[in-house]
């Protein structure tokens, strides 16, 4: 009944018969205020639902990372082993291996895993990101079953010469520092950008997991979150040029260096200083493209290099002797990513796009304690085209389809068939649809990892189906902007790690999983008696359940929601400047999540819903040419205790105070 009410009221929301004119453009110019927006009725992106993250919030949450910046403004979950630890992604109810993430056009998701650790991405580094939701992934790339996170730089050709720098200091012996330097003219822009994070990470919290019991009462300790310290270094170099006025040519570097201790689980019982687990890893990622306009079109050639090393070792401490290796792993990978891409635009109704990518990745993965490790590589070529086609600013139809070559064999073709119909000319209503097939492979350590690897497992594949509505409006001084999707996912062979009965986990190929639910967003801004407002927020309803064979699988798992999705989420931000000060309301809600696959909540092992709050207050001003800010930062405002994985708690109420000048 709840959910039917919140569709009704939305349905009645953007149906109103308002007296505002509909938006036709990207840049809306209102009284009193300025709102930009990307437009929502184009031919390329007919069936599409995508979510853009404007530059506010990125300007807001320059410290952070792109976990936080994900689980706070989008319908993306993340699954997170602590602060400052593992992170990953959950998009639509799928594996964190179903999301594609590219970096100005490359894949950096990890040939090995298959996925990207959200900790270690830095919003400081990004100038845009765009999501792509489901299916719409295929015009990126083929595999993401959840969708695709895309994140670029861009350069600004009116900059001669501006520097900023940023300190910031936190709780748990938090100290975080960046520094941006940037210039040129109309044919060059440099760019540098550097950073540094480094934190004790000494919280303390209440072990749940842990009783005592005394005269017939339960109380648990208060535990410190120790051997959990981290610290990263990095550094992105920008060149771009504008040799001629059709060519642009760019060049970008990427290096980052960290280091975390991995704390134990809260169940551990043990002495302190048992055992030692740290994992350290370099990344270096270049990519260079070239873009060439025609009177009628523009060719892109891009080519990029991504390497990865990361080291992993475990000591436990025997007596009498000290701390031994238990385990020593170190893996290196190396992607060499190539793009070429032709967009003709035919008329101005008419578009056509073709494009072909190959990449090779070569991996390499030993322990030195077990003498166990793989060596191997993989080659793909992908082909795509695309036809997209507007009928008289009525109707948008996009029609795509990909097909992969991985491992010298033919993938199944990816099609792709999506509408825009704009239902209501005067309101700026638009129904959206699409249709879809995806294919994802095993990742190489689904594969080959020793021991545990299958390569006999079977490609993931599947339909998915989508329906929503979309509305922007713009009225006197107040921009509104409105959607819901319904979206279903059908997905055969999904992977998942299991323990197996010879000691150690191992993949397997469930019969089946659909992934179905609804993502509602809602953005309102605008300008009141001097006062800068903007409202934002984001519900999804995720249905992922488990329909594998139960004869084989199990019937306790038959029909159960997948293991750390929630079936509810949401958040909600509310921003308010006014003369150079700011304040910043950031809301958070997830639903239970379940830890066992039969989702049996009479062992504990599940998750409680909790509510997260943040709180930022800041104030901007200018002393001459230089510009200077400060922002003091409220993190669990009202000190929640919280799980994103069992027996992995975050903090309580935590602060980060940032100082910022440039000019």
């Amino acid at each position: 009944m709840a959910i039917r009410a919140i569709i009704l009221l939305y349905l009645f929301v953007i149906l109103y018969d308002v007296k505002g004119q509909g938006i036709r453009d990207s840049v809306f110019e209102l009284p009193q205020v300025h709102v930009r927006a990307e437009r929502i009725f184009e031919k390329e992106s007919a069936g599409m639902r995508q979510t853009l993250i404007d530059s506010l919030t990125m300007q807001q949450k320059v410290n952070a990372s792109l976990s936080e910046l994900l689980s706070e403004n989008t319908s993306v979950f993340i699954k997170n082993h602590g602060r400052g630890a593992l992170a990953t992604a959950s998009f639509r109810g799928t594996a964190p291996s179903h999301t594609g993430v590219s970096w100005n056009g490359i894949n950096i998701s990890s040939p090995m895993t298959g996925m990207v650790d959200f900790a270690l991405v830095p919003v400081y580094i990004m100038d845009e990101m765009h999501l792509k939701h489901g299916t719409a992934s295929i015009a990126d790339q083929a595999g993401g079953l959840g969708g695709s996170i895309s994140i670029s730089n861009r350069p600004d050709w009116d900059n001669t010469f501006s520097t900023h720098y940023t300190q910031g200091i936190g709780s748990y012996k938090t100290y975080k520092e960046y520094l941006k330097v940037e210039g040129g003219n109309q044919e060059v822009q440099l760019r540098t950008r550097a950073y540094h994070n480094q934190s004790e990470n000494n919280y303390t919290f209440l072990n749940r997991a842990i009783a005592d019991v005394e005269d017939g009462r339960v109380t648990h300790p208060v535990d410190t979150n120790t051997h959990a310290d981290y610290k990263n270094y990095g550094l992105l170099q920008e060149v771009y040029l504008r040799p001629g006025g059709n060519h642009l040519v760019s060049a970008r570097w990427w290096g980052q260096w960290a280091q975390r201790t991995l704390p134990r689980a809260t169940s551990f019982e043990g002495p302190d200083n048992t055992n030692l687990n740290e994992q350290s890893s370099i990344d270096q990622r270049f990519v260079t493209d070239w873009t060439f306009f025609t009177g009628s079109g523009k060719w892109l050639v891009r080519s990029g290099y991504s390497n990865k090393s990361l080291d992993y070792f475990q000591k436990n401490r025997v007596p009498g002797v000290g701390l031994l290796p238990a385990v020593y792993s170190e893996s290196t990978s190396h992607s060499y990513l190539n793009h070429a891409a032709y967009t003709h635009q035919v008329n101005e109704f008419f578009s056509l796009e073709g494009s072909l990518d190959v990449n090779y990745y070569d991996v390499d993965s030993r322990d030195s304690v077990s003498r166990a490790g793989f060596r191997v590589d993989r080659i793909e070529y992908s082909l795509f085209f695309a036809l997209r086609h507007s009928f008289r600013d009525r109707l948008n139809v996009n029609l795509m389809v990909r097909q992969n070559h991985t491992d010298n064999a033919w993938d199944p073709i990816v099609p792709y068939a999506g509408f825009d119909l704009k239902i209501s000319q005067r309101h700026n209503l638009i129904l959206k649809g699409s249709v879809a097939r995806n294919h994802h492979q095993p990742s190489l350590n689904d594969l080959y990892w020793q021991p545990g690897g299958n390569p006999d497992l079977l490609p993931e594949k599947g339909m998915a189906y989508e329906l929503g509505l979309q509305h922007e409006q713009a009225f006197e001084n107040l921009l509104l902007r409105n959607e819901i999707t319904f979206y279903r996912s059908d997905v055969d062979d999904w992977i998942i790690w299991v323990p197996g009965f010879k000691g150690y986990w191992e993949p397997t190929n469930i019969k089946r999983v659909l992934s179905e639910g609804v993502e509602v967003h809602s953005l309102l801004e605008g300008k009141t008696a001097g006062i800068a407002w903007r409202t934002s927020a984001t519900y999804a309803l995720t249905r992922a359940v488990n329909y594998g064979d139960p004869l084989v699988w199990g019937d306790n798992s038959y029909g159960k929601q997948l293991v750390y999705i929630p079936r509810h989420s949401g958040n909600l931000l509310i921003h308010m400047a006014w003369r150079g000060f700011q304040v910043n309301w950031q809301h958070n809600s997830y639903s239970e999540r379940y830890t066992t696959s039969s989702n049996d909540v009479s062992r504990r092992d599940w998750l409680y819903p909790y509510h997260m709050n943040n709180v930022s207050l800041g104030k901007a001003f200018s002393i001459g040419m230089m510009d200077f800010s400060a922002r003091l930062k409220i993190n669990n405002l009202f000190n929640e205790s919280y799980h994103s994985v069992l027996y992995r708690p975050m903090p309580g109420r935590n602060y980060m105070l940032l100082l910022q000048a440039g000019f």
